[in-house]
């Protein structure tokens, strides 16, 4: 059997790099219960999503069951407004709380 090779090609190799959204680097005023987690100073959506899921990674909050779905603590409850979330529902619930 021959070793397959890897190839790429002139279209991949020349592709432009991809343009980050402005609007996403903006800085974001987080609300009281947000501001809780991720610290009470303007951040850009990007960093609050990291900053969440590192809340979430440290305290365990992840279902062992479902990796997709967030369990929420007495802290996220405010955010989320609910006991869990899958994390495609996260960022609805976080840009309720940036202003």
């Amino acid at each position: 059997m021959a070793k397959e090779a890897k190839t790429t090609t002139k279209a991949a190799a020349a592709a432009p790099a991809k343009k980050v959204n402005p609007a996403l680097m903006k800085p974001m005023n987080p609300s009281k219960e947000l501001g809780a987690i991720v610290g009470d100073k303007p951040l850009p959506r990007t960093e609050v999503v990291s900053k969440v899921w590192e809340y979430i990674k440290k305290h365990k909050l992840q279902n062992p069951k479902n990796g997709r779905e967030i369990l929420a603590d007495d802290k996220l409850q405010k955010v989320f407004g609910t006991d869990k979330v899958t994390m495609f529902e996260m960022n609805k619930h976080l840009s309720k709380h940036l202003s």
